[in-house]
């Protein structure tokens, strides 16, 4: 690989994106933009980096804000365990690390929400310390490189890759390296139709070389998707709506919506006023929305529940599929 990575660089250099988080070395501003791509695309991620550091520019900001705030700023990203990971990690770097963000890799690794991809990004981005960042489309690349069989989210692929690029990568310029790798795999080894002449790897790429870029990277079978039916209630009473919040823990930890009934609850009576489709990872969610009378005798599975005003509803973080009942009933 060292006979490329020259051009890798070059190629880099003339070709990569200018996005805020690569202009900066800026510990807390590269780990924010890290977190918030772990499951979002760039151009979605882009507006709540600004959002996130608007409201948070500096860890200690993290640190005492409210979970409620914390949640609203990341409303609509999803997988909102990340945030409030960032709390605790923002806590405990002002508890352990006297509030200056961790030095070195292994230090960071200890941060809450944060793994060995992230670590190594932040590492090498904001301290220039050599560690591969092997996120996706670093796996995707490597792998049709060298035309690794494992699949690519075992873990004897990571250690693997791990010990290969640590030892490839420039001890001069690791940070430029990592971003070239990344931007690589976004861009060009992207999953389907690789633009393999325009790829500064081309002339070492076993895929490239045998045409068999559509075989790599090696993916295990996922894990089929389970079916799950949620039925919510809309109570109102005299301009005002029920909301209940979830547990922290779990799928939509911490979040508002409208209250759940539970299975046994008889809907034969009542008026369904919208239905939606929402998927998640391992779910398929069908979620239909009855309108329930306040005096009603409810049978709900939340129990934290708290009475709002219509006007004040979206001051509380919500998850995606309750925006979209918001969103339908025009509150939003």
């Amino acid at each position: 690989m060292q006979r490329v990575i020259p051009k890798l660089l070059t190629w880099y250099s003339e070709n990569y994106r200018q996005l805020p988080w690569r202009e900066t070395q800026n510990p807390y501003h590269i780990w924010v933009s890290e977190i918030i791509l772990q499951q979002t695309r760039v151009d979605q991620g882009l507006s709540y980096y600004y959002r996130f550091l608007d409201k948070f520019p500096e860890i200690h900001d993290l640190a005492h804000a409210s979970e409620a705030e914390i949640l609203k700023v990341w409303q609509g990203l999803g997988y909102y365990a990340r945030a409030r990971n960032m709390q605790k990690a923002a806590k405990m770097i002002l508890s352990t690390f006297n509030g200056v963000f961790p030095l070195n890799y292994t230090e960071i690794l200890q941060l809450p929400g944060v793994g060995n991809y992230t670590a190594a990004a932040i590492a090498s981005f904001a301290f220039k310390l050599p560690v591969a960042a092997i996120d996706g489309n670093v796996k995707r690349v490597i792998s049709r490189f060298i035309g690794i069989d494992t699949p690519i989210d075992k873990m004897a692929f990571l250690k693997s890759t791990q010990q290969y690029l640590n030892e490839q990568i420039p001890r001069t310029n690791p940070d430029i390296f990592n971003q070239a790798m990344i931007e690589l795999g976004a861009m060009v080894c992207t999953p389907t139709q690789p633009k393999c002449l325009s790829c500064a790897l081309l002339d070492e790429c076993y895929a490239a070389r045998e045409a068999k870029q559509n075989l790599y990277p090696v993916v295990a079978k996922k894990q089929k998707a389970t079916n799950w039916t949620i039925n919510y209630a809309l109570v109102e009473n005299a301009g005002e709506i029920l909301l209940s919040k979830r547990e922290s823990k779990g799928i939509w930890g911490g979040l508002h919506e409208f209250p759940q009934l539970s299975e046994k609850y008889p809907l034969e009576k009542e008026k369904k006023i919208a239905e939606f489709e929402h998927k998640l990872s391992h779910k398929n969610i069908t979620a239909h929305l009855f309108k329930i009378d306040s005096d009603s005798h409810l049978s709900l599975e939340n129990k934290d529940l708290v009475w709002v005003k219509l006007e004040n509803i979206n001051f509380f973080p919500m998850h995606k599929l309750m925006l979209k009942f918001v969103e339908y009933l025009g509150w939003k």
